[in-house]
């Protein structure tokens, strides 16, 4: 499991000029991408879960997918397998109440529904 420090947008309901938009998915691929570089790939096909931990109540599950968006794509690249390929990883979504961070962990591969997303514990 890694955990990264990391404060994530609110999806989709996040308004923000697209300058600063950019600079926010810069700052998150590049925190997630620093936090990888001593982790050991994991075997593909594998699974992923990237769970957003957070202080609020918590996002609904199209916003949710949408605010670790920087997150797959730094994971994505940093395994190596284009995130279209759904055979090779599947990505699986939850969130969680506490302190901001962003949990990675990764499994064997997911038989089935593409996307689990997970309630708020």
């Amino acid at each position: 499991m890694i955990v990264i420090p990391l404060r994530t947008g609110r999806g989709m309901n996040q308004h923000e000029h697209w300058r600063s938009r950019d600079r926010r998915n810069k700052r998150e691929q590049e925190a997630v991408g620093w936090m990888l570089k001593t982790a050991q790939r994991p075997r593909v096909p594998c699974s992923v879960l990237l769970t957003r931990v957070a202080p609020s109540g918590g996002l609904d599950d199209d916003n949710l997918v949408s605010s670790l968006k920087n997150v797959r794509d730094a994971v994505a690249k940093w395994i190596g397998v284009d995130d279209r390929e759904r055979m090779q990883v599947r990505y699986r979504y939850a969130q969680q109440r506490g302190p901001w961070s962003v949990r990675i962990e990764f499994g064997e591969p997911v038989v089935g529904a593409q996307y689990v997303l997970e309630a708020i514990e």
